[in-house]
């Protein structure tokens, strides 16, 4: 009676542990998570600077359309010395203002300016692919730390479960119900049940760093499962959405398009272009003797004769550009359906395998409980215990695991398919704002401007400590 009051307050302690491991202190969520994540990352403030410098592409390409004006100064000295005239030295001050500005070249300036818009266009959909890859690695290391807790957990209690076994096996046999060889079954399986619990703290704390790096902290306290995302069980609709939506594949399309319009401007090099030019100049002698005004005015068009080939195999080369990119479009199409497929066929079997592990839990404890029962009477050795107790420890191992593969199958659907972002999540972030910089920039900003000052002050707001 006394071996089996042990048994039951032992598998009691097993559920109340769980229980107030699950209620001590506030949970820390997987959106809080998913926040620090996004805040904290150092990939997404490197591909948003990269943005920033495909925005100043587009200010660069439309400055060709801007005036351009230059100046320049010089002061020479000048001498001789002739036997008939004797030394003759002057010195002249002169200074230059010199203006052009592109008035036709046949759109290749235009055509640069569009060619760069959508390379931003591209840069911004793939800053967003690194933001779901973010937000999925910060879900999959929650999770994970969630499953190494949980099985640490287990193997503690599996632990004291054996001990607990070990003992009422050493009080049997002194009252010799059991043989030494009972005895020593119990000790190895609690030497085992060390080993296990021994790896699964190594497995937490690899998790745990994980998390942090990952994260930007280590978990500061249980973490609480969230609830499971909402899944349309329609794996044709998915895929037909994330062709549409997928950064991937709208980052693939505006490179093709760009490269299109840098073909448009290779074609265009090879027509005459028009510009008007103009200059004022003074130059004055210090010598005394006094200064001249210069100034020009005019219109002159220029154009290729011969390049050596240069801007035909330009043109070529922009040709074979776009034949590779839409041939990288099309092999993100089908990795887009192929991800999504993937996906789905992964959440169907892991859940398939959570409602398995459920039942296998449920019927493993069944038979555990009577396999001690029937021990207690007799009809049972103690290696059956052990070994109905193993298949119990081994599907609740299963439970854990599968619960945690289904939430990161869900959120690998969510990111096959797009959806995986701080906006379309509600996540309480300051989210960046890719417009906000293009527009600031798109039509060139002087250094020594009302706007530079400004943009001064948002670059340096956007410095990371």
């Amino acid at each position: 009676m006394k071996f089996r009051l042990k048994k039951s307050f032992t598998l009691a302690a097993l559920g109340l542990s769980l229980t107030l491991a699950t209620t001590t202190a506030r949970a820390e969520t997987l959106a809080d998570s998913l926040v620090s994540a996004y805040n904290h990352s150092g990939l997404l403030e490197q591909n948003r600077a990269l943005l920033r410098a495909a925005d100043e592409d587009v200010a660069a390409a439309g400055a060709a359309l801007q005036p351009i004006i230059n100046w320049t100064t010089q002061i020479q000295s000048n001498f001789s010395d002739n036997t008939s005239t004797g030394s003759l030295n002057s010195t002249n001050v002169s200074g230059t203002l010199s203006a052009s500005l592109l008035l036709y070249d046949h759109g290749s300036s235009a055509a640069n300016i569009e060619a760069a818009r959508e390379s931003v266009f591209a840069v911004r959909a793939q800053l967003l692919s690194i933001e779901q890859q973010i937000l999925l690695r910060a879900v999959t290391a929650f999770m994970n730390v969630r499953r190494a807790t949980e099985s640490v957990a287990l193997s503690q209690n599996n632990l004291r479960l054996l001990t607990e076994e070990l003992r009422a096996a050493q009080d049997r046999f002194e009252v010799r119900e059991i043989t030494r060889t009972d005895v020593a079954l119990a000790e190895a399986r609690l030497a085992l049940s060390r080993s296990g619990l021994a790896t699964a703290q190594a497995d937490l704390l690899q998790a745990r760093e994980e998390y942090a790096n990952a994260v930007g902290h280590h978990p500061k306290s249980q973490l609480s499962l969230p609830k499971l995302p909402n899944i349309k069980l329609d794996v044709k609709g998915a895929k037909s959405l994330a062709v549409r939506t997928h950064p991937d594949m709208i980052a693939a399309q505006h490179q093709v398009a760009s490269v299109e319009f840098s073909i448009k401007s290779a074609e265009a090099n090879l027509k005459p272009t028009v510009n008007l030019q103009g200059s004022l100049g003074i130059q004055e002698s210090l010598s005394g003797n006094g200064f001249t005004n210069t100034g020009s005015v005019g219109i002159v068009a220029s154009g290729p004769i011969y390049s050596g080939g240069l801007l035909s195999s330009n043109i070529r080369r922009a040709m074979a550009q776009r034949d590779a990119l839409r041939g990288n479009l099309h092999t993100v199409t089908h990795n887009i359906q192929q991800i999504v497929g993937n996906a789905y066929a992964s959440y169907d079997s892991v859940n398939v395998l959570l409602n398995a592990s459920r039942e296998q839990v449920r019927a493993s404890r069944v038979a555990f409980r009577g396999a001690r029962e029937e021990a207690s009477l007799g009809a049972r050795t103690t290696l059956d215990v052990l070994d109905f107790e193993n298949e119990l420890l081994n599907a609740e191992a299963a439970l854990i695991s599968a619960q945690a593969d289904q939430y990161i199958a869900a959120y690998n659907i969510l990111s096959a398919t797009g959806l995986l972002t701080a906006k379309k999540l509600g996540l309480n972030v300051q989210q960046y704002d890719p417009e906000a910089y293009y527009e600031l920039v798109k039509d060139g900003v002087a250094k020594k401007s009302k706007q530079g000052a400004q943009l001064d002050k948002v670059l340096r707001a956007l410095q990371r400590d």
